[in-house]
C-alpha cells in the first residue's frame, strides 16, 4: 500500500478519498485553486498545495502543476477522482513517466474508451449492439447534416470525448441541426478540449442503465450489478438507483457479461462503468445498446456500495497498489435497494439555471458514515441514510465549478422503504442562502412515474405538471412559524421584571402587532400578518397580501405554539397541528415542514415606500459567467423569446432570450467578457 497519495480533485470525492486513505494509514495531499483555499477537502488532507487560478482550466486542469506538487510532497500515487483529469490519457501517461501511480486504468484503456466514436467501433467488432448512427472521424457540418437525414429525426448529437451531459443536444428538425451542432461543439471544446461529435438515432422512451465493473492487474474482472440513471435533466443525472427496477436476472447477467467483455477488450484496470441505453420491447423486456464507457469512478457509485457492501474507493487504492481483487463474481450479491439524489445549486423552475451564493444554513438529516467489518471486505449493515458532501455551512458555491452541493444516499430493504427514507431525508435537508433542487427532488421521488418505476429519460418532462411551479408551504403556516420564532427569540431576551416583557399585554383588553413579510417570486409579494392578542390570552393570526405597500384583510385563525428546541416549533392553526423548523439568515426566514417550505423576508414598508416600478425589458445575466456568443447586432429588430446571447457558467451553456420585442440599441459586452450576476448585456429599445 502507498504511504502518500495526491488527490487531483476537489469537493466530496476528494473528501471521500481522504477519509478512506486515512483509514488505511495512507497520508494524503490536497491541491486547491484560489477559490478553494478554505474548502473542506483541503482541511481533510494531511497536506495541501496551491495551484493558483480560479477556473478549472487555470487550476485543476493544469496537470504540470499537479505533478510538481506530487514530486514536492513525496506522493507515490495520484487519485484523479471524477471529472477534471480522471479520463485524460495524457495525464495518466505523464504520471507514469514521472514515476507516479495513476489510480485508474492504463492510458491505452482511457484512449480506447475515451472517444465515444472509437469505443463504439471497438464494441462493434466485439459484437455488442450499437444504436444506429454516424461514428466517423469526418466532422464536416454538411456531412453530419446529411448523416442526420439518413439516420432520421429525431437525432442526438453527442460530444465524442467526455460525458456528464455536456456537448449533447437532441434535434427534432433539420432546420435546427446547424445551430445545435455549433452549440455542442463549443460546449465540448470548452469542457473536454475536443470538439469532435457523433450523431445517433434518438431512442424513444430510453432508459439509461449502467454496469459497474472492476478489474485488477492480474487478469480478474467482475461486475457489481447495475444502476438505473434514467431520471435526468439536460442529459445530466438527477436520481440513480440500484438495482434497476424491472430488470430480470437473465438480462442483468447478459448486460454484466457484455460490460466485463468490454473492459477486458481494452485491458482495463480499476473502477469503470459501462453505460447502456435501453428501450422497451413489445413483450415487456428491454433491448439494450452500448452507449459509452466511463473510465473512472462514477458520481453515483455509492448506490452500488450500498447494495453490495463493498467500498469501491478502498478497492481502487488496493488494486492500484498491486493487490488482486479479493472477490469473485459468484460472491457478488445485491441486497435491498438504494437511491441517490444529487443536491445541486440550481433553480428547477427557471430551466435548472445554476445558482451561486453562500451556504448560510446547511442542515443534513441524521446520517452515518462508513462502517467496516473486521475483515475489511464488507460494510456492516447498510446505512439507511448517507451524505457525501464536500461543503460545510458558510462555504460558497461559486460559478467556477459544477453546481452539485452533495449526494444524499438512502438504503431500504426494498424499493418502497428506500423511497420513504428518501422523502424523509430530503424533508430534513435544510439549505438557505442560495436556491437548490431539494424540493424538486422530493416532487420527482413522489411522482407517479417514479414511484411506479415507469422510468425513462423523459420522466421529468412527462411529469412537468406536478414538478414545476408548485406552491410550497402555505403562507399561513410559514407566517405562523416566523411569528413563533420571533416570539421565542424575544422571550429569551426578556428580563425577570414585568417592564421588559414583550407579550403585548394591555390593561384594557387585547393588542395587535403587525409583521410585514416579503415573498420573493417572479413578482415579489408583500404580505401583512397581524398577531392578535385577545384579552383572554389567546392568540390569533390575520393574513393580508397584495402588491408592496398594500394589504387585503384575510380571515382570523387561532394560533398556538410551543418550542421544541433546535429552532423547531409545534404550531397549531385552528384544529390543525404541524412541526415547523425555522432558520434565520439575515432578513430571511425559512420555514420547513413535512409538507413543504417557504422563505420569507422581513420587510420594512417605510424603507421601500419610494420604490418605483422596476425597469422592464432588460436582458441581464442570470448568474456570473462568460459571454461566449452574441446572436444579435446593434440595430437589429428582435422578437420576444428570440435567442440573443449565450453564456457559459458551471461548465454548461445557457441561452438567453429576448424578454420582449424591440430593437437592439447597444451591445454592452463582447464575446469572451466575464460578467457578474444581474449585469445588463444589451439594451433593447422599442421597435
Amino acid at each position: 500500500m502507498f504511504n502518500k497519495i495526491l488527490i487531483a480533485n476537489r469537493g466530496e470525492i476528494a473528501c471521500r478519498v481522504a477519509t478512506t486513505a486515512r483509514r488505511l494509514g495512507v497520508k494524503t495531499v490536497a491541491v486547491y485553486s484560489d477559490a478553494d483555499a478554505q474548502a473542506a477537502h483541503v482541511q481533510a488532507c494531511d497536506e495541501a498545495v496551491a495551484l493558483g487560478g480560479l477556473a478549472a482550466q487555470d487550476s485543476y486542469l493544469r496537470w504540470e502543476r499537479i505533478l510538481a506538487a506530487a514530486r514536492a510532497t513525496g506522493a507515490q500515487a495520484v487519485h484523479p477522482g471524477y471529472g477534471f483529469l480522471s479520463e485524460n490519457e495524457d495525464f495518466a501517461r505523464a504520471c507514469a513517466e514521472a514515476g507516479l501511480v495513476f489510480i485508474g486504468p492504463p492510458p491505452a484503456a482511457i484512449a480506447a474508451m475515451g472517444s465515444k466514436a472509437a469505443a463504439k467501433a471497438l464494441m462493434s467488432q466485439a459484437g455488442v449492439p450499437l444504436v444506429p448512427g454516424y461514428h466517423g472521424d469526418d466532422n464536416d457540418p454538411a456531412l453530419l447534416a446529411r448523416e442526420a437525414e439518413r439516420i432520421g429525426y429525431p437525432v442526438l448529437i453527442k460530444a465524442s470525448a467526455g460525458g456528464g451531459g455536456r456537448g449533447m443536444r437532441r434535434v427534432d428538425r433539420a432546420e435546427d441541426f446547424a445551430a445545435a451542432l455549433a452549440s455542442c461543439q463549443r460546449e465540448a471544446q470548452a469542457s473536454f478540449g475536443n470538439a469532435h461529435v457523433l450523431v445517433e438515432r434518438y431512442v424513444t422512451r430510453p432508459r439509461h442503465i449502467e454496469i459497474q465493473v472492476f478489474a485488477d492487474a492480474h487478469g480478474h474482472c467482475i461486475h457489481l450489478g447495475e444502476r438505473d440513471c434514467s431520471v435526468q435533466r439536460r442529459h445530466q443525472k438527477v436520481l440513480e438507483e440500484s438495482p434497476a427496477p424491472g430488470l430480470s436476472a437473465e438480462r442483468r447477467a447478459e448486460m454484466g457479461a457484455a460490460a466485463v467483455a468490454a473492459a477486458q477488450a481494452v485491458g482495463y484496470v480499476g473502477a469503470g462503468t459501462v453505460e447502456f441505453i435501453a428501450e422497451p420491447t413489445t413483450d415487456g423486456d428491454i433491448r439494450f445498446y452500448f452507449m459509452e464507457m466511463n473510465t473512472r469512478l462514477q458520481v453515483e457509485h455509492p448506490v452500488t456500495e450500498a447494495v453490495t457492501g463493498f467500498d469501491l474507493v478502498e478497492w481502487q487504492l488496493r488494486v492500484a497498489s498491486g493487490e488482486p481483487l479479493a472477490i469473485t463474481q459468484d460472491r457478488v450479491t445485491l441486497t435491498g435497494h438504494a437511491i441517490e439524489a444529487r443536491i445541486c445549486a440550481e433553480n428547477p423552475d427557471a430551466g435548472f439555471l445554476p445558482a451561486t451564493g453562500t451556504l448560510g444554513v446547511l442542515r443534513w438529516p441524521e446520517h452515518v458514515a462508513f462502517r467496516r467489518n473486521a475483515d475489511m471486505e464488507r460494510f456492516h449493515e447498510p446505512a439507511p441514510v448517507r451524505v457525501d458532501a464536500g461543503v460545510r455551512q458558510g462555504d460558497a458555491i461559486s460559478p467556477h465549478y459544477d453546481s452539485m452541493v452533495a449526494k444524499l444516499i438512502v438504503w431500504g430493504e426494498d424499493r418502497a422503504q428506500a423511497l420513504a427514507r428518501l422523502d424523509a431525508a430530503l424533508r430534513d435537508t435544510h439549505i438557505l442562502g442560495l436556491q437548490t433542487n431539494v424540493t424538486f427532488l422530493r416532487r420527482v421521488a413522489a411522482s407517479a412515474s417514479f414511484t411506479g418505476a415507469d422510468l425513462d429519460t423523459a420522466l421529468i418532462e412527462r411529469e412537468r405538471a406536478v414538478l414545476f411551479e408548485q406552491p410550497g408551504l402555505p403562507l399561513s403556516w410559514a407566517a405562523a412559524g416566523v411569528i413563533a420564532w420571533a416570539l421565542a427569540r424575544e422571550a429569551g431576551q426578556e428580563g425577570a421584571d414585568p417592564w421588559s416583557r414583550r407579550d403585548g399585554w394591555r390593561l384594557h383588553g387585547g393588542a395587535q402587532r403587525r409583521f410585514d413579510l416579503l415573498e420573493r417570486a417572479a413578482t415579489p409579494v408583500h404580505h401583512t400578518v397581524t398577531l392578535l392578542r385577545h384579552h383572554r390570552g389567546t392568540l390569533g393570526l390575520r393574513l393580508g397580501s397584495g402588491a408592496p405597500g398594500s394589504s387585503a384583510a384575510g380571515a382570523d385563525q387561532v394560533l398556538r405554539w410551543r418550542g421544541l428546541g433546535d429552532d423547531r416549533f409545534e404550531v397549531q392553526l385552528d384544529d390543525t397541528r404541524q412541526v415547523l423548523c425555522v432558520h434565520a439568515l439575515g432578513q430571511q426566514r425559512a420555514v420547513f415542514s413535512a409538507t413543504g417550505s417557504l422563505v420569507l423576508e422581513d420587510f420594512d414598508p417605510i424603507a421601500h415606500a419610494a420604490d418605483g416600478a422596476t425597469e422592464g425589458g432588460r436582458l441581464t445575466a442570470p448568474m456570473p459567467g462568460k459571454v461566449i456568443a452574441l446572436l444579435a447586432k446593434a440595430g437589429q429588430t428582435v422578437e420576444a423569446g428570440q435567442p440573443l446571447a449565450v453564456m457559459e457558467a458551471m461548465k454548461m451553456e445557457h441561452t438567453l432570450c429576448a424578454p420582449r420585442a424591440g430593437t437592439v440599441a447597444e451591445l454592452l459586452y463582447a464575446v469572451g467578457d466575464q460578467v457578474g450576476e444581474g449585469a445588463e448585456l444589451l439594451r433593447l429599445a422599442e421597435a
